[in-house]
Order: C-alpha cells, then structure tokens, then sequence
C-alpha cells in the first residue's frame, strides 16, 4: 500500500495521468485469512510446521463513463479502467496467490509460535513481463501464555480497519475491479471505498487473554511516510482495537495516530500534523443472515492509506448484508464510501469514491468458492463531476 501512496503523491504533484498509477501499485493482498487450514502438517523435535495457502483467478472486464475526476478516483477511465473505456483481466481478486507457514512449539511454559506469507500475482500488463515479484507481508513471531496473553513482533497487518476487511464478503472476490491494480497485484474490494486499507507494518503488539469474550489488542507500528510530502521521526505509531463477542455478535472500537512532518521542499501544508483516526463496528450473525457495519472517522485518515491526503478529515461507510440461501449457497449486498470532508487543491479537488456490488458465492467444495458479482464504483469531486465504473467478475478461489 505504502508503494501506492508513493506514486500517488508524486503523479499528484505533478499533475500526471493517473493512467500511470498501474505501474508499480504492489499494494494489496490478505494472507492474514482466517478461511486457510493446513494442508500439510510436519512436526519433529517439538515443533510443528503448517503449510496452507490460497489461489484465486476472475475473469472482470468493466465499463468506464462520466466526467474526468482527479486524485484517488477509483471510477475514473485513468485508474478503472486502466486508461480505456473498456477494460477485461483475467487476474486476482481481492486476494493474491499466497503460500503460508507456521511453525509453533512451547518451551518452558511459553507458546511460541512464527508465520511466514509469500504472496505474488497472477496478471500482468503485458505477455513478456515477468510476475516474479514477491510479497512478504507477514514474517512475525509471537509469545504467549493462556494467563498473560501474547505478544507479536515483525511484520503483519495493522489493527485498525482490521475486521471490516476480513468481514467483507468481496474478501472472496473482487468488489471494486479497479484495473490499474488488477493489471500487477490485485483488485480493491472496499478500499477506498467504504474503508482505509489495513496496511502491513513493522509492529509489537499485544493482546490480552481474552475473558468473556472482551479482547484488547494494541501495539506500536513503524511509522510510515507520504513519499515527497511527509515523513516520520521518533515517535511510533500506535494502535489499539477493544472488542466483545458474544454469540453471533460483535462488536470493535479502535484507534490510531502518528505524527507527520512536511519534507523539505515539499512546500506541504500544514507544515506538519498528527494522523488521529476512530473507528466503530459490528457484525451480527442470526441462522442464515448476517450483517455488519462498520465506519472510519479522523484527520490525516487518508482514502486509501495513512495520510495520503495530507491533513484533509476523512470518513468511511461500510454496510453490508448476506443470506445463505442453501449451506452451499450465499447471497451477498455491500456498499461502501470514503469520503473527503476538506477540500484541499493539493488532493485535486478529489471528494469520494463508492462502491455498491451484488455476489453470489458458491461453495463447490470445502476448498473451492465459485463467485459471481456485479458492481457499480462512483467518484465524485468537489465541483459536483462524477465518474462511474461498471464491473463484472466471474471466478474462484481455492483454499489449502
């Protein structure tokens, strides 16, 4: 995601094409599924070592039309549709192709346990380039207790916005089939529109026990910077979520801030500033409905990553609703909306992305989900022009 931000805010500054963003966007990808089991298991000397992972493919083509809308616009013809009106991949969704590993022992009382994902793509923008690329976005070690609880430390996904992108039905499929992302690394889902993404960091973090279903988990982040805007100094970022389940009911509080500075030269302004976002949740699960809302509010939140709009006040929706119509069969409806809330010239007058999409998810078999969805994502600026994308996507994706 950070790659993102980086790009972005150059071509911003410069006033470049946003068709330039399908170049160098390694930004997405969840190994962080809680939908993988281990498919080889492998101990000795006490330890035991658990290979999984997932591999997904959909065919998405989308339809670009409306007015031109600079900044994140994920509904413009530049970034959509990948600088056409018309656009077909065959490529990742939401999720990239991943291998995981975990190995897990205890000694002297304490659980220990470490996690390993490689994760890489399957499109690419043209038949001779290469996909050898790979992600680590998780190489961390815990230690832990049932009575003190555990503590994390390397790299993984961040907190905040953490259950409302593992809750998102579009998780398993495209949701937003943003082909500037498509074409190098993966679809959208919801981020961007309807949720910040969750980001990877260098990271300690604890958690608590858990007792009676309250759990807290909270840490400090390496933090990060907007690439030729702002920076970070001494001061970590920080993290924290509360969260209660109970039944099929749950529901999360979180928070996050770091400071930035302006670059010199950058001519940023406010010279400086502190990132400080809240969010509230909860999903509800009743025999074969379920429901979850979500919504992210703060200064510096950024539309797609931590302050990629500078100091502008942000704030995401996310609603969703799902029926299982048989135990194979699932219906789903979500939207979401990221929104601008301060109209600065540095964001291009940029105001918001949305994104309503339909699926169907079919489980062949335990490791196989067959998808369809049909989704409509709108950017709009703050002098009132408006960009649709059109999408379908068609697929699947195999868990082991």
């Amino acid at each position: 995601m950070k790659k993102f931000a980086e790009s972005y805010g150059k071509r911003q500054r410069r006033g470049v094409s946003y068709l330039g963003l399908s170049v160098g966007i390694a930004l997405l990808g969840l190994a962080a599924c809680p939908l993988t089991a281990s498919a080889t298991e492998i101990s000795g000397d006490n330890w035991k070592v658990d290979i999984s992972g997932f591999v997904n493919a959909f065919y998405t083509t989308v339809s670009c039309n409306g007015a031109a809308v600079g900044g994140p616009a994920l509904a413009s013809s530049a970034v959509g549709c990948g600088g056409q009106q018309n656009r077909t991949t065959i490529g990742n969704g939401l999720l990239p192709d991943a291998l995981i590993t975990k190995f897990s022992t205890q000694q002297e009382g304490i659980d220990i346990s470490a996690q390993v994902g490689l994760m890489v793509h399957t499109a690419t923008a043209e038949g001779l380039s290469a996909n050898s690329g790979i992600d680590v976005r998780q190489a961390f070690f815990t230690l832990g207790t049932p009575d003190f609880g555990t503590v994390k430390l390397g790299r993984d996904y961040g907190i905040f916005g953490s259950n409302a992108i593992l809750t998102d039905m579009t998780l398993l499929g495209v949701g937003a089939p943003v082909q500037a992302t498509q074409r190098g690394r993966v679809t959208l889902g919801h981020i961007g529109a309807g949720y910040t993404y969750l980001d990877n960091y260098g990271q300690i973090v604890y958690t608590t026990p858990g007792s009676g279903g309250l759990s807290f988990t909270g840490g400090v982040f390496s933090p990060v910077n907007n690439t030729g805007v702002y920076d970070s100094r001494s001061a970590p970022q920080v993290q924290a979520q509360l969260s209660y389940t109970h039944g099929g009911v749950k529901v999360w509080i979180g928070a996050k801030t770091q400071r930035f500075y302006a670059m010199a030269g950058s001519g940023a302004l406010p010279a400086n500033f502190t990132m400080t976002a809240g969010e509230l949740g909860a999903s509800l699960a009743v025999g074969k409905f379920s429901l979850l809302g979500n919504v992210q509010s703060g200064r510096g939140i950024g539309i797609l990553t931590d302050g990629d709009q500078g100091n502008a006040k942000g704030i995401n929706y996310l609603v969703q609703g799902t029926f299982a119509l048989t135990d194979k069969f699932k219906l789903g409806l979500s939207g979401g909306v990221s929104r601008n809330q301060d109209n600065f010239a540095s964001n291009a007058g940029f105001r918001s992305n949305s994104n309503v999409t339909a699926g169907g998810y079919y489980a062949l078999t335990k490791s196989v989900t067959l998808d369809l969805e049909l989704s409509q994502t709108r950017s709009k600026d703050f002098a009132g022009n408006t960009a649709r994308m059109n999408g379908v996507a068609i697929g699947g994706i195999l868990f082991f």
